[in-house]
This record gives structure tokens, sequence and C-alpha cells, in this order.
């Protein structure tokens, strides 16, 4: 269980070699002082994705402790799982409520979307022209086995690409649109009716220079990324394949095993995660609950910011 006090320092555990860490010795519902905020700021920053757990945040803590790191957002649609008296959390239960909302069971709805194995790896809300700077997850019920999630580090992705391929990603610049490689039913389908009424796409440099850290971060992802400008259509695919399975390779990613109470908190920035794909035949709920931080609008190598291409502006929800 969480400690008492949180005026001691947090103890800070990596759990794999290149992104992840359990901190322990923080009540993330108690009152946090600016010695143990700048810690925890400093874990993430590092370690990209921070864990903790045994945690006892109800939705006002929540919001609260997301408030210490920055703005939280509020999204002006969500599904009716998401609490009304707290605009800033939204809520996903076992069988996501999108797919049921276009006449389809999530599982059809999951594999419409996840028809490649590097098609489900994302960062929060990409397509957008400022993607939120980090996501504070919390879960409240878990399956007894299954749902675990996925986090890769993409400034360590980068690092360990060849000297010349970062060179040739450093000057690179790519559509990130909402709903790419979404597979539709024949005949009318109301989720790809969707897409197209509310298309949102930005234009990302491949190479983000990090805002706070100053890392340089491959800023690829499989669920919103359709094209490299300049390039052709298999050039691009190429291309693209080669920088996806790099940046998800396993070294350079951690998997994190839910309990009820516990948090995660990351950079969405310098990650893409996977959410779990196992548990519709599992019977069991898995309900978590997710605050995002605003982000700013990423800068490539060359400082030129992404520019919105339809469908997004800076700080509009």
């Amino acid at each position: 269980m969480p400690t008492d006090t949180n005026s001691t320092t947090p103890d800070v555990r990596p759990v794999a070699g290149h992104i992840g860490a359990e901190i322990h010795g923080v009540d993330l519902a108690g009152d946090l002082d600016e010695t143990v905020i700048a810690r925890i700021r400093a874990a993430v920053l590092r370690w990209k994705v921070v864990f903790f757990r045994g945690q006892r945040l109800d939705h006002a803590g929540h919001v609260a402790l997301a408030r210490r790191f920055g703005e939280p957002v509020v999204l002006p649609r969500r599904g009716k799982a998401s609490p009304p008296d707290f605009p800033e959390i939204e809520t996903t239960a076992d069988r996501l409520e999108l797919g049921g909302r276009f006449g389809m069971e999530h599982d059809e709805w999951l594999r419409r979307r996840r028809h490649t194995l590097l098609r489900g790896w994302h960062c929060d809300h990409g397509a957008r022209v400022d993607p939120p700077a980090a996501t504070i997850l919390r879960a409240e019920t878990v399956p007894p086995y299954g749902g675990d999630t996925t986090w890769a580090n993409l400034a360590a992705a980068y690092a360990g690409l060849s000297a010349p391929v970062r060179a040739f990603a450093d000057g690179l610049r790519a559509e990130h649109r909402l709903g790419v490689g979404y597979q539709p039913r024949s005949g009318d389908d109301a989720y790809a009716r969707h897409l197209l009424d509310h298309q949102t796409a930005s234009e990302h440099p491949l190479v983000r220079v990090h805002p706070e850290t100053g890392e340089r971060v491959l800023f690829v992802n499989g669920y919103y990324v359709e094209q490299i400008s300049g390039l052709s259509r298999p050039e691009s695919a190429a291309v693209l394949q080669m920088l996806l399975e790099q940046a998800t390779r396993p070294e350079y990613t951690v998997r994190f095993r839910w309990e009820p109470g516990s948090v995660a908190f990351w950079d969405n920035r310098a990650t893409i995660h996977l959410a779990p794909g196992d548990t519709a035949h599992l019977g069991h709920p898995r309900t978590m609950h997710r605050v995002m931080l605003a982000g700013d609008v990423p800068a490539g190598v060359d400082g030129r910011p992404s520019l919105p291409l339809t469908g997004t502006a800076p700080g509009r929800w």
C-alpha cells in the first residue's frame, strides 16, 4: 500500500533496459511536495513511462494529480462510461463503446483497425497538430490475467538507428491522419463514414526534438502515419515499415501487468504504446480511467513546427 507521507524521496526502480520504472513510496492521493513532484517528473523524462501500484485515487484525486504536472485536456466527446462530473477523465471498459456505436462487436472493430502486427502501436491523439504531452492512466478493474499494455521508447529507437539512416530520417516529414488503414465493411460502414466526417490530420516531422530533454525522437506510429512527404507510396511504405519495426524492437519496450489501483504515467511525446487485444474473450471487466495533459506543437531537427492539415488547431479540442 502507499506510504502515509510524501516527504521522503520516492524510490525509482527501473524495470527494463531502455524504458519503464516502478516508483515506490508515494501516495498519489496525498499532498505531494515539490521535491516529490520533481522526482516523478524527472523519472518520466528519463524512463518515458513510470508505474505506481496499490494507489487509492478517485476521480477528483486523479484530476488533482494531473494538474500538478500540466493542464488536463477536456475532450469535447466522451463515451457514456466516463464520469459526467469530471470532464478531464475518459473511461474505457473491457468492450469499448466505439465499435458498438457503429454496429460492430468490439473484436470485429479491433480486427478492422489492427490488421497488421504494427497497426495498434500509437501515441495518444497523434493526428492532432499538438498531441498530448503525457497521459496518466488508472486501473479500476482488470481481468485476472491478460490486458497488459506495452510501451516503446522512441528516443532509444532513434539512437539505435545507423548514422546514415538517422541523417535521412532527420529531414523527413509525414502525414498523420485519423483512421489510416481501417478496413471497411462491405456495403455501408457507419464507422468509415464517421472517419470521413471527422477527419483530423497533421504533417509532423519524422524526427521531433523533445522540448524538455532535447532528445531526438523517432516520431512514428502504426495507427496514424499515412505517408512520408516527398516519397512515393512504395518508398514510403518500405521506410515506415523499417522504422516501425525499429521502434517496436523488444529491447526498446516494456510490458506492464495491471492490478486494481495501478497507475501508469507516460511521456506521450517520446513513446508509443500498444493497448491489449487479448481480453474480449475472457468475460472479465477491464475499466481504466485516463487523463491527458495538453502538449505543444512538435518541431523537427530543422526547427520547423508541425502543420495542421484538417480538423485540428493548437489548443482547440
